[in-house]
């Protein structure tokens, strides 16, 4: 990019040079064309070199994904060695086994099948990954290549490299990798639905949406972060009939409403039973929707009451959410119609009007017969919104997989109406399986309830102080300290438990596995990374020396655990960058499992203090080694953050 840049440059400045000596400088009217082209020339030098001194002042700091160099490297390559073959395969992967190098290069097997398909040329995949090899430019990071088996190109890093970009990371900290323009990223996650409590389905959607709002916040976007709650429509009848009955007084004195969830199920009962209240609750929908003051005031009361609840799990799972649901779209949903009505995309069905959309069976349907709007219309609205009004450039939905086809048919219908062009554009749909029982059904209390949030955090939180004690951790720690890592096991341990599964799959929600401090949970990773930061502490190097040692000390990788660790931890950013592409969190969580046990690997084999067998006293620090260690803390407290785990020093 740099170099493009540079050469960009040359060009046009040796072009101003030109226009000089053509007299673009003079006054005459008749070169006004020329100096017009000068100036643009001029703005685009400037404009250039001062983007080029952003990237290059940003590119210093940001941690360079190694998999992206080496496919810029092998792109070259390959397009020296075949130039006249369009869109060439490019495999470049990290490598299994030590003995094939540090990363494979697997392009070879490819090219050789589009040869032979396009040109019918037999080339053998070992004659190309030589051609191949023959042609990669000078760089920084390649010891050397070794072809094997049938055309496989091993890439053997420097140490050197290694060692540098380790250092870079010590003193600047975990730095995004550079991602080119600033985009705005809109995540739509978390939705419950108001005067219904939050249940154990809406655990999923609310982990995995705030996960992927830290990543892309850290990657650098600009991220809008959104509630869709369910804050509008007929239920809204029922349930101000039923306050209007039940605390008459509503508009002076602010009613009592203890549990929503039985105000609910109340008035729900009424509304089926009671014909005389189903008539009053329709009523009552027609005045909210025509801004009646009153019903307003009634439904903020309601609405209220719910956003007190949802708050207390926020707060607890550390979510920031910024709430717009289903009523803020209400007034846009008429010219939502009006505009599907105008290009000549509605049918009318039995009174309702209908889109649909190629590709798709059903339907979507914009208006009921009745003149009402249906969950359809305010999806679309929604979409316009975040297209148009925010001006999202990315748009992620974290909903359950059995919204994908109705998701899928308003994206569908976006495009079609050409409100965004998903070339330009992408919208997508991060979906997630439900999550199970032990039993391998869907999660119910023993009464074949759904399971209350609140009191899963509140189960939580009890067997995580079990744990703690049962290791007797309450007797080495202060009261505070057993609180803090009471709340980071408890917390850390649910939202891992669900990140660590590919969200597309149904996962089984166990306590007694996610509280495991063996194996791939929260509990393991946060215990060994509190092991990890007490290294240093109990040989008394703080955070200034490590500072210090950072920009004086090299770090040596001769030890094979060494250069093992090395590796892992620079492979943070094409992590990240995998999943900003494909929104599987899993993929990080797996990352840090594997740093974690490839560190124990490195710390099981090298010694970082070394101590008198006799006397227990300090004789060796291997301070590149405690810099080994503090890289890897530093890249796992990311992951957490990322993930939404808050680590303890003390656990």
């Amino acid at each position: 990019q740099f170099a493009f840049q540079e050469n960009e440059i040359k060009l046009l400045t040796a072009e101003i040079e030109r226009l000089k000596n053509f007299g673009c400088l003079g006054v005459s009217p008749s070169l006004e064309g020329l100096r017009d082209e000068n100036a643009k020339l001029k703005y685009r030098l400037n404009f250039l070199k001062k983007s080029l001194q952003e990237e290059r002042s940003k590119s210093t700091k940001s941690m360079i994904n190694i998999n992206s160099c080496l496919q810029e490297i092998f792109g070259a390559a390959i397009q020296a060695a075949y130039p006249d073959l369009e869109n060439p395969p490019l495999v470049v992967t990290p490598s299994q086994q030590p003995k094939f190098g540090d990363y494979q290069c697997n392009s070879a097997m490819g090219i050789s099948q589009i040869l032979l398909k396009t040109r019918e040329q037999k080339v053998i995949p070992r004659e190309i990954a030589e051609k191949i090899a023959k042609n990669i430019p000078a760089n920084e990071c390649i010891e050397k290549v070794e072809i094997a088996g049938p055309g496989f190109i091993n890439v053997h890093l420097r140490k050197d490299f290694v060692s540098k970009q380790l250092s870079s990371l010590l003193i600047n900290g975990v730095q995004p990798p550079a991602i080119g323009k600033r985009k705005k990223v809109v995540v739509d996650f978390s939705s419950p639905n108001i005067a219904k409590e939050m249940h154990v389905g809406h655990l999923r959607s609310t982990i995995i949406g705030e996960s992927m709002c830290r990543l892309f916040e850290f990657a650098g976007y600009d991220v809008l972060r959104l509630n869709h709650l369910g804050d509008w429509g007929t239920q809204f009848g029922m349930l101000i009939a039923h306050l209007q009955d039940k605390f008459p007084d509503y508009l002076t004195v602010s009613p009592p409403i203890g549990d929503l969830q039985a105000f609910y199920k109340e008035s729900k009962r009424r509304f089926d039973t009671e014909e005389e209240f189903k008539k009053r609750a329709y009523q009552c929908v027609v005045l909210l929707q025509s801004k009646n003051p009153d019903f307003i005031k009634a439904w903020n009361l309601i609405c209220d009451v719910s956003r007190r609840e949802f708050q207390k799990i926020y707060n607890c799972l550390d979510i920031t959410i910024i709430e717009r649901g289903e009523s803020f779209y209400h007034e846009m949903m008429k010219d939502i119609v009006k505009e599907f009505e105008d290009k000549g995309f509605v049918q009318v069905d039995d009174g309702r009007k209908v889109v649909f959309v190629p590709g798709f069976p059903v339907p979507l349907t914009i208006m009921k017969s009745d003149g009402g709007y249906t969950y359809d219309t305010s999806d679309l609205a929604a979409l316009k919104h975040r297209l148009c009004e925010e001006k999202g450039d990315i748009l992620i939905y974290v909903v359950d997989s059995g919204q994908s086809v109705h998701l899928q048919t308003v994206f569908a219908a976006g495009q079609m109406i050409g409100w965004y062009d998903p070339k330009v554009t992408r919208v997508a749909h991060a979906a997630f399986g439900v999550v199970l029982g032990e039993d391998k059904k869907k999660f119910k209390t023993r009464s074949g309830d759904t399971v209350r949030l609140i009191d899963l955090l509140e189960e939580g939180l009890k067997r995580a102080m079990d744990k703690l004690k049962d290791k007797e951790r309450d007797k080495v720690l202060t009261p505070e300290e057993l609180k803090a890592a009471q709340t980071s096991v408890a917390f850390g341990c649910i939202k891992y438990a669900d990140l660590s599964h590919n969200r597309l799959n149904d996962y089984v929600f166990s306590f007694d596995k996610m509280l495991d401090d063996r194996g791939n949970t929260a509990a393991y990773l946060l215990y060994a990374f509190t092991r990890i930061r007490a290294i240093a502490r109990l040989a008394s190097i703080d955070e200034q020396m490590l500072r210090k040692a950072a920009r004086e000390e090299v770090l040596i990788l001769d030890h094979e655990k060494e250069w093992k660790l090395g590796k892992c931890i620079l492979r943070f950013p094409e992590i990240l960058q995998k999943i900003l592409e494909d929104l599987l969190l899993h993929t990080l969580c797996d990352y840090l499992y594997e740093l974690a046990t490839t560190f124990t690997e490195f710390y099981d084999s090298c010694y970082c203090v070394e101590k008198d067998r006799q006397t227990g006293q300090i004789v060796k620090v291997n301070m590149w080694r405690l810099l080994l260690c503090e890289a890897t803390a530093t890249v796992m407290a990311k992951g957490f953050d990322i993930l939404g785990i808050k680590p303890v020093q003390r656990m």
